[in-house]
């Protein structure tokens, strides 16, 4: 029988307030997990406790950078501690800079890799030893469709997802003798609070994304629930370094020819 339940499981879902990680988290708590999660701030921790509590879901809400590595070790530890060991990480935190390259800074480019590469080494690397001791783990990156596609103004957001793609490849290769599985998701265009402005009827952006997307449609945050409960339950025991986009078959698709 297909296992999908996540009972008793440690769910450790980064930077999780709002959005795809919240919808993640919440389809994690469903399956019967213990959610975790970390913002930046103690504003935006306190509003994504008191997102979890409005549906019922007693989540632990802790105020973490992921990109520094002794607040990431203090964070881990306190979860150890507090709740228990950590069975399932999606690295969700993330940003995106649209600068056109030859107008980025190098300060800039970094920050991007810091946020969306390093930190998702950083936690993965914190959390593999008590899996490793445990015999099991599951870690799940969200990647993009800029794993495999460039466009303009992404540079330093490409990249670290491109890294992304490989960083998993590799820690499904050095750790899945120790029945770790690490996988990738990687959203389509998203409905979500931050591209509201290009999600207007007649906005050029939105109508290229309809013309691109078989399906037609933006997704939405709980289109990726689904596919990551499979990533994150049994049922996955024996899929590895793989990347599963959730796109609404962009990536299959060519595009509309214009009229």
């Amino acid at each position: 029988m297909v296992n999908f339940s996540l009972e008793g499981k440690i769910a450790l879902v980064t930077g999780a307030s709002y959005g795809i990680g919240f919808a993640i988290a919440s389809a994690f708590a469903e399956a019967g997990a213990e959610i975790v999660f970390n913002d930046l701030t103690p504003e935006l921790t306190e509003k994504g406790l008191a997102a979890y509590q409005s549906k019922g879901i007693p989540a632990h809400g802790y105020v973490c950078d992921v990109t520094k590595e002794n607040e990431v070790k203090a964070l881990v530890e306190e979860i150890e501690k507090e709740v228990a060991p950590i069975d399932i990480l999606v690295n969700n935190a993330g940003i995106i800079q649209r600068i056109p390259m030859h107008e980025m800074t190098a300060q800039e480019f970094r920050q991007v890799i810091d946020v969306d590469l390093n930190a998702p080494f950083i936690v993965a690397k914190t959390v593999i030893p008590s899996m490793m001791r445990k015999g099991h783990g599951k870690i799940i990156n969200i990647c993009s469709m800029m794993s495999e596609l460039g466009r303009e103004t992404v540079s330093a957001y490409a990249a670290a997802k491109g890294g992304l793609k490989m960083l998993t490849r590799n820690i499904a290769s050095e750790y899945g003798a120790y029945n770790i599985q690490c996988n990738g998701l990687g959203p389509g265009y998203i409905a979500t609070p931050q591209t509201a402005p290009l999600r207007t009827e007649g906005h050029p952006f939105n109508s290229f994304i309809l013309a691109k997307t078989p399906a037609a449609r933006w997704g939405t945050p709980e289109d990726l629930a689904g596919p990551a409960l499979f990533l994150a339950s049994d049922a996955s025991n024996f899929v590895n370094g793989h990347i599963l986009y959730v796109d609404g078959g962009i990536l299959a698709y060519i595009g509309k020819q214009p009229q």
